[in-house]
């Protein structure tokens, strides 16, 4: 048996009681299951001798026995494990729940109007599953880790918003992956969203995720976002997990004409984190603007890598990610900008920042162009460092302590992407969370510091 068959054969029994115990679905979907696995076994975990993964060793969530947990397994989890996920109080608008990767009707507050429709995914395969035949699978294509493969060969929930034409969606919909601590072995889930913003319409998405703090357990979510013409969708990722957990996550978005997609993406736990973010210009006219900020420390590792595909002309894309690494954290940072042979007039700009506060944090930046067309503006450019010396000792002279100082700092650097945030009850969530990960900070320092 090749290394390969011997990492991917863990999950063939695991696929075979899961595909054969499901109630009968229509064939496009089973098959699509079946060529699912097939390329997962075929192509296996991915390995540092892959370029995409020459950075991030994923043995030992490979060599790990995952299993999928029973339904009601996780009845301990309450109303405050989702509160805590990052907002600043109790969320208002719409929040669906899924705990282990399915939906948690108790702790989930839907009240849409105006056709706008949030659903479980499985409630829709099971009710109307020809509504997604066109769409489930159509942004993930064989460029996608083999993580996606194995998402789609066991898909059973996740979330679907379906946008009419035309309508601005007042209150943000917050949709919820939960994971608890299951007796036995490490549980895993593979949860799947969808997006479909209609003509013209206009929506806030928060997807937060997070787990039972110590737990250990493996995330491998999918999440697609189609934009049609005109729309507009500001889409949040809050990343919590327990940091002994495993997070896999691809994001795959496609703007129709002139419509925007802003993406704020903030990764904050998880012990081996891996964030795929895909972006296809599929018409003239659209923007996209891809904000993000990780935060590791410890031992924790986490790999971001982005890809912006300007395949047609008058396209505007703007990039910024900041990383914030302290004691042996490692961080990864790729992020690749493609001008296609006829996108003319394309602006692009990424930037990534990276801030390290130890001798022993590592990050790798890899900013990328490909400009296969003429009469475009496009840059790029990384930049890694510690904190300034001349600005902590103006703060120090201020009267604040140095480990005040140094935490102020930090804080200001992160508050660029942060400050972005246009949900903001998320916005305050966010700030408290990283004074609590940076504790001494009170707010009378503060004050002190800006006067």
């Amino acid at each position: 048996m090749t290394p390969v068959a011997e990492k991917t054969e863990l999950y063939r029994a695991e696929f075979e009681a899961f595909a054969g115990g499901r109630a009968p679905e229509p064939a496009w979907l089973r098959r699509s299951r079946e060529e699912a696995f097939a390329r997962f076994q075929e192509r296996g975990f991915p390995t540092t001798g892959e370029e995409d993964w020459r950075f991030t060793n994923v043995a030992p969530l490979a060599r790990m026995a995952f299993r999928r947990s029973a339904p009601g397994e996780a009845a301990g989890v309450r109303a405050a494990d989702v509160a805590a996920l990052g907002f600043d109080h109790a969320f208002d608008g719409h929040e669906i729940v899924f705990v282990d990767g399915r939906l948690a009707p108790a702790l989930s507050s839907i009240a849409p109007a105006g056709g706008l429709q949030i659903c479980s995914l499985a409630d829709v395969l099971a009710r109307e599953p020809e509504r997604l035949e066109a769409h489930l699978g159509g942004l993930v294509d064989s460029k996608s880790p083999s993580f996606a493969d194995l998402n789609a060969a066991f898909l059973e929930d996740g979330a679907c918003v379906f946008i009419p034409a035309g309508l601005v969606v007042e209150q943000p919909i917050h949709l919820v992956y939960l994971s608890s601590r299951a007796a036995g072995a490490p549980t895993l889930s593979h949860p799947r969203t969808l997006v479909l913003a209609g003509r013209n319409s206009q929506a806030r998405v928060v997807e937060s995720y997070g787990g039972v703090p110590g737990a250990v357990y493996f995330t491998n979510a999918v999440t697609e976002i189609a934009l049609e013409a005109g729309a507009v969708v500001d889409h949040y990722k809050i990343q919590r997990e327990s940091e002994a957990a495993f997070h896999v996550g691809l994001m795959s978005v496609a703007q129709g004409r002139a419509s925007r997609f802003t993406s704020h993406s903030f990764s904050l736990g998880g012990g081996l984190v891996r964030n795929d973010v895909r972006q296809l210009f599929a018409a003239e006219g659209g923007e996209c603007v891809l904000d993000g900020l990780f935060v590791a420390s410890g031992a924790q590792h986490t790999d971001t890598h982005t890809v912006i595909d300007h395949a047609h002309p008058h396209c505007t894309s703007r990039e910024l990610y900041k990383g914030i690494l302290d004691g042996k954290a490692r961080g990864v940072f790729v992020g690749r900008i493609l001008v296609r042979e006829g996108a003319s007039k394309t602006d692009a700009h990424q930037t990534n920042k990276n801030l390290l506060l130890s001798r022993e944090a590592l990050v790798d930046s890899v900013p990328q162009l490909e400009i296969l067309a003429s009469d475009v503006k496009c840059k790029h450019g990384s930049t890694t460092g510690q904190l300034d010396p001349a600005a902590l000792f103006y703060l120090r002279s201020r009267g604040i302590t140095e480990a005040a100082a140094r935490r102020l700092l930090v804080c200001a650097f992160a508050g660029e992407v942060v400050g972005r945030v246009g949900v903001p009850a998320l916005r305050r969530g966010l700030e408290r969370n990283l004074r609590e990960r940076l504790p001494g900070i009170r707010d009378r320092e503060i004050q002190e510091a800006v006067l």
